[in-house]
């Protein structure tokens, strides 16, 4: 059998994703999906690191535009991402993958605190490893903790799943002339403006010579497709 092209990625989730058709919360069905998914990567040996956002449940930055002060509205926001992280964790416990949240707000009567040296040797047992909570600071978005988290844990890849199979020229929901890019540089995604993920998260991986594959979690065996080197989705390189 041929070995994965990646040993270690960082799988970057929106909490958005766990809704399927609901307007709000975790859909149990959705869920089992994108489990089934990671499942799969699991099994060929690959180390698998998680960022997962919280909008499925409050996004900071809609309840600062509703009169929120910022800084409380995103804490509020990261708390999401760890109920959403906690959520994944047992959902994978039920297939019989071993999974760890581990949160950037010290919250240790219910998950781990972050500590780098921990998630690494985590990852090197084989199990998966969910960091809930963004960076821990208000400000900046899951999109940006994924870019981190990676980068810290050594991944090879950030594998940012969306509904849409890649990065389009323009919204492909609108525009049915929108062209979906196969691979495009960080500097031209950053200065395109691609809603798909912040500067901020874009700039941090073009330093770190971090690519991103931007794919859609709902098309069936997409991740374990790019794990294996096959071209899937839009590549952002450097």
């Amino acid at each position: 059998m041929t070995a994965p092209k990646y040993k270690r990625i960082l799988l970057k989730l929106s909490g958005e994703a766990l809704m399927g058709s609901d307007v709000y919360g975790i859909n149990q069905e959705v869920v089992g999906g994108i489990v089934s998914e990671i499942k799969s990567v699991v099994d060929l040996g690959v180390e698998i690191g998680i960022v997962i956002g919280g909008g499925n449940i409050f996004r900071g930055i809609a309840g600062a535009s509703a009169g929120m002060d910022r800084a409380a509205a995103d804490y509020m926001g990261m708390l999401a991402t760890v109920m959403n992280a906690m959520a994944l964790a047992d959902a994978l416990r039920q297939v019989g993958v071993v999974a760890r949240v581990q949160s950037a707000l010290n919250i240790e009567q219910v998950v781990e605190p972050y500590i780098r040296g921990k998630a690494i040797r985590y990852l090197e047992m084989g199990r998966v490893v969910i960091f809930g909570a963004g960076t821990g600071n208000p400000f900046f978005t899951t999109d940006t903790a994924a870019a981190l988290r990676g980068a810290e844990i050594g991944a090879q890849i950030v594998l940012k799943a969306t509904k849409v199979d890649g990065i389009y020229s323009s919204d492909p929901k609108i525009d049915k002339d929108a062209v979906r890019f196969e691979k495009i540089s960080f500097n031209e995604a950053i200065a395109q403006n691609f809603a798909v993920m912040d500067a901020t998260a874009f700039a941090l991986c073009r330093d770190q010579k971090l690519p991103i594959n931007v794919f859609s979690i709902f098309k069936a065996g997409a991740l374990k497709r790019i794990v294996m080197g096959e071209a899937e989705g839009t590549m952002v390189y450097c």
